[in-house]
């Protein structure tokens, strides 16, 4: 068994953590395996230097800030393990920060620019099931991670409301607008039946081989979307989107937070941030004094 292994299973026995979360770990470590690698040098004895060096080629690559804090948290974690067990006795992640200076405020489209997202044409077999999938992540703000997650049973049309299981499997339940019912309706009852066949999954968006739509495949389905209407996308770019225009709308922030399933709500802040830019933009282009 592998270092990487044995963290791994460390963090599913010992932490209880989730397959999705686990899923997570060991891509991140992954990838800064074969960052070492190509330096002549392997996880077990990593540097603080190598460390370092792997961040600033996620930065100059272009990883959102997002992207480089789960790494960075990853990397410590998994040396907290090591040291833990004995198997090194420095820790090289040990002074490496969070880039928390590096904030920047997320990014939310436009109401134009969600309306073409929205409707927007599919191209390929399972043009409802994405297009499902797209209008779900809009209404309620779904993590993409949860959104693969959803089972035929968590949705409640009548009622209209989703069930999700967010981080550290905490559940919550979010409400869907009328639009995406209609859309996920259709779905089920004349697309999903031809995708699956024969075979039985009680997930709610399926691939031709009965499992669940996989992170990376929806990224994929997101992008192409993006590039044919123009528009720089990523699924969080959706569910900021969905932050913002609740707040633009009137929405409270404690509620916001629930819908979002943020344990802090300082998280949900941000988005208070990107509503006053808004703001100040429109003052400035309209206003004759401005």
């Amino acid at each position: 068994m592998t270092l990487l292994d044995s963290f791994l299973t460390y963090l599913s026995v010992e932490k209880g953590l989730s397959k999705n979360t686990l899923s997570s770990y060991e891509t991140d470590l992954r990838r800064f395996t074969l960052f070492l690698e190509e330096n002549n040098g392997s996880l077990s004895d990593a540097s603080a230097h190598n460390i370092v060096d792997f961040i600033d080629r996620l930065r100059t690559g272009g990883y959102a800030l997002s992207s480089i804090c789960r790494y960075i948290s990853s990397i410590k974690a998994f040396y907290k393990y090591l040291m833990i067990e004995k198997i090194r006795d420095n820790d090289p992640a040990e002074t490496v920060q969070l880039p928390k200076k590096w904030e920047r405020v997320p990014k939310a489209l436009s109401f134009d620019d969600i309306s073409a997202l929205l409707g927007a044409k599919h191209s390929g077999r399972s043009v409802r099931r994405d297009a499902s999938m797209i209008e779900l992540l809009y209404s309620s703000g779904l993590r993409v991670s949860e959104l693969i997650g959803i089972k035929l049973g968590d949705i409640n049309f009548e009622a209209g409301f989703i069930r999700v299981i967010g981080k550290g499997d905490k559940e919550r339940v979010v409400p869907v607008n009328g639009r995406a019912l209609v859309r996920i309706k259709g779905y089920v009852q004349e697309e999903r039946p031809v995708i699956i066949k024969k075979k039985q999954s009680p997930y709610l968006f399926v691939t031709a081989s009965g499992r669940p739509m996989t992170r990376q495949r929806f990224w994929q389905t997101i992008k192409a979307v993006g590039r044919q209407i123009g528009i720089e996308l990523s699924p969080h770019t959706v569910r900021h989107c969905f932050a913002t225009h609740l707040l633009e709308g009137g929405a409270d922030l404690r509620s916001v937070q629930k819908m979002l399933g943020h344990s802090d709500i300082s998280t949900t802040q941000i988005y208070t941030k990107v509503t006053t830019d808004r703001i100040k933009k429109v003052f400035n282009k309209y206003h004759p004094r401005a």
